[in-house]
């Protein structure tokens, strides 16, 4: 069996019960279940509709995000979550090269390398050496006044921990960002790169070696069987060209509003909802929600 989940965005619901028992009647499947009124609704399915893609693009206009996945096992023992654009809505680096004053040369180097179409490591080598210099509190500057939380995040680590899961944190940013990030959301653990410090001032280095793609990937791997978890038991979200290892592996890979060449290649997209999409991926009502 398979799950059809719509989805919408919270803050502006645009799922009605028409649309959603059109496409239920349409592919033949089960009777409807609503998540959240307006927001999200599921039905069951014997197939995967072979009409799925032109579907989800026709509702993709209508503000509406839809995914398939096979029933079992969706509800997932573990979380694995990028940082940027992913659990907070702003890139780090480019707030830091933003406030030196050269942002949107930092910010066309970042845009390039989460598509896909730089290295990740040696593009965030070249970003970091041009913060040198620049005062270590500069970190704790632009997260007082330049990062803000996408919403839902708290929920989403709230209820899986709720339900027995583990919930990581995982990052090419930057410790000095992912520490504070991990805490308030209330994850698990955090993994990220560690910008060098010389007498008070950023050294324009990251320690080696740089967490990348393939850091991220293993992250998967190693914490998932130190706990006795098979990918298949993940569910992982991102955004960018260096998250696609992550959610290749795992049994859930979930773009959130991600680069269009790094949804494509993604069976899972939310595009339109929030960090709360992920748990009505899994089945979870919003009576069931948890905040961290």
């Amino acid at each position: 069996m398979f799950v059809a989940t719509l989805l919408s965005n919270p803050l502006s619901p645009a799922l009605t019960p028409a649309r959603a028992e059109s496409l239920r009647a349409a592919w033949g499947g089960e009777p409807l279940r609503w998540l959240a009124e307006g927001e999200a609704a599921e039905f069951s399915l014997a197939a995967e509709p072979g009409d799925l893609w032109a579907v989800w693009e026709a509702l993709q206009a209508e503000g509406i995000d839809l995914a398939v996945q096979p029933a079992e096992g969706r509800r997932k023992a573990m979380l694995i979550a990028d940082m940027d654009s992913t659990m907070i809505e702003q890139e780090c680096i480019d707030e830091l090269a933003d406030m030196a004053g050269f942002g949107a040369h930092v910010a066309a180097i970042t845009a390039r390398a989460m598509n896909g179409e730089l290295a990740f490591e040696p593009a965030l080598r070249e970003r970091v050496a041009l913060l040198k210099g620049l005062p270590e509190g500069i970190i704790d500057q632009v997260l007082a006044e330049r990062i803000t939380y996408r919403a839902g995040g708290r929920e989403l680590v709230g209820t899986m921990r709720a339900r027995g899961g583990y919930c990581v944190l995982v990052s090419g940013g930057f410790t000095g960002f992912t520490e504070q990030v991990a805490g308030h959301l209330g994850f698990d653990e955090q993994r990220a790169n560690r910008l060098e410090v010389a007498e008070g001032r950023l050294a324009g280095t990251v320690a080696e070696p740089i967490l990348g793609r393939e850091a991220k990937l293993a992250a998967l791997h190693q914490i998932s069987a130190a706990r006795g978890l098979r990918p298949a038991q993940v569910m992982a979200v991102g955004d960018g060209a260096n998250d696609l290892a992550m959610l290749g592996a795992a049994g859930a890979g979930v773009a959130l509003h991600a680069k269009p060449s790094v949804a494509a290649q993604c069976r899972l997209r939310v595009n339109h909802g929030d960090l709360t999409a992920l748990l009505y991926l899994q089945g979870y009502a919003r009576d069931d929600f948890v905040t961290a």
